[in-house]
Order: structure tokens, then C-alpha cells, then sequence
């Protein structure tokens, strides 16, 4: 019995499994491997991370001196308004993957942060952290570096946790540098060039 699906639909599926599949072993490469002196501060992190509370912290702090800070500050906060919407509104609700099964995956529940209720895909922490560097940097370049980190670091986090698998948090980069490409571009065209310039009091 000949298998009647077209050759260029078997490949795409196949290669779809195949990243399923090593998604699936980073995720439990990750969860098997003991890291007692990390797990508290991951988990710590990533909870902090909820709602974007690091991310608006430091935008608070941008915001308090005028110009270039306080510009960087109202894009990052942008970018991270269009990450989350998109992620929480589009991604998940089209993708609705299933979050990790860590009660049968995870030997270390130390580690665990509480597990949310929305779908897996994409990583909205993450999303929303990449898109706030990436909106933050260019208008304020020495925090590029070290929001860049942060960012890196919670995107880990949700995975060390357990309650993303790494293609999730890969997706929220991404979406997250799209949104952060998307309100940067807005701004130069002047799309929030008057709501940064009432904001911040500069123009770019």
C-alpha cells in the first residue's frame, strides 16, 4: 500500500516532528539537570518577571530623567503593550499548545514557579522582555547590554521553571523583536512620534 500524500507535504511534516521532538529533549535536558544554587534565583526571576514587573521598573527608572532615557523608556513600554497583545491575543489562542507536563518530567519541584492557565506557545514573559530591550536599545544604547541579559535570562527561566518548552521561549523572542521593529518603526515615522515627544519632551 503506496502512502498517497504529495512528497513536498510528508517533508514538511517530518521536519514539523523532528523539531517537536527536539523541543521535547532540550525541555528534558533541562528539567533532568540538578541545579540547586540556580533554582532559587530562576524561580525568583521568573515570577518577577510576571506582568512585565521588571521590565516597567526599569522603565520607571528611565523615566525619571528627561531626553534620550525617557524617550527609551515610552518605546520600550510600546513595544512591550504590542508583544503581549500579540502573544496572549493571537499566538496562544491560534496555537493552544499544551504547557509542559512537569509532574511527570520534573524530578526537582523546588524549582517551579506556578503553572498559568493560558496556552504554551508562545512564551509571553519572554516576548514581552525581548521587546523591551530591543525597543529600549536603540533609543538608549548603554542599556542595550544589559537589558539584553536580563531578557535572555527570563526567557531561560520559564524553561528552567517548567512551564515552557524552548521552542515557546524561541517564538516569544521573536515575536518580541517584531514588536519591538514595529513600534520603533511606528516612531520613526511618526505613527508615536507626538505621544513620545509629549512623554519625553525630545524628538528622535
Amino acid at each position: 500500500m503506496t502512502d498517497a500524500t504529495p512528497r513536498n507535504q510528508r517533508v514538511p511534516r517530518g521536519l514539523m516532528r523532528d523539531l517537536v521532538a527536539l523541543d521535547q529533549a532540550l525541555y528534558e535536558a533541562v528539567t533532568v539537570t540538578s541545579t540547586p544554587t540556580l533554582d532559587s534565583a530562576l524561580r525568583r526571576l521568573s515570577a518577577a518577571a510576571d506582568h512585565s514587573k521588571i521590565s516597567f521598573a526599569v522603565a520607571g527608572a528611565l523615566a525619571v530623567w528627561p531626553g534620550r532615557s525617557r524617550r527609551a523608556a515610552a518605546l520600550g513600554v510600546a513595544a512591550i503593550g504590542v508583544a503581549s497583545a500579540t502573544a496572549n491575543l493571537l499566538g496562544k489562542r491560534l496555537v493552544r499548545r499544551p504547557r509542559p507536563r512537569r509532574d511527570v518530567d520534573s524530578p526537582f519541584p523546588g524549582r517551579h514557579v506556578p503553572m498559568p492557565q493560558s496556552a504554551s506557545f508562545p512564551s509571553g514573559h519572554t516576548a514581552s522582555a525581548v521587546a523591551f530591550a530591543a525597543a529600549v536599545g536603540p533609543a538608549f544604547p548603554a542599556a542595550t547590554v544589559p537589558l539584553g541579559l536580563l531578557a535572555c535570562a527570563v526567557g531561560y527561566s520559564r524553561v528552567h521553571t517548567g512551564v515552557h518548552y524552548p521552542g515557546d521561549v524561541i517564538a516569544g523572542a521573536v515575536l518580541g523583536t517584531g514588536a519591538a521593529a514595529t513600534v520603533l518603526a511606528a516612531a520613526g515615522r511618526g505613527g508615536l512620534s507626538d505621544t513620545v515627544f509629549r512623554l519625553t519632551g525630545s524628538r528622535p
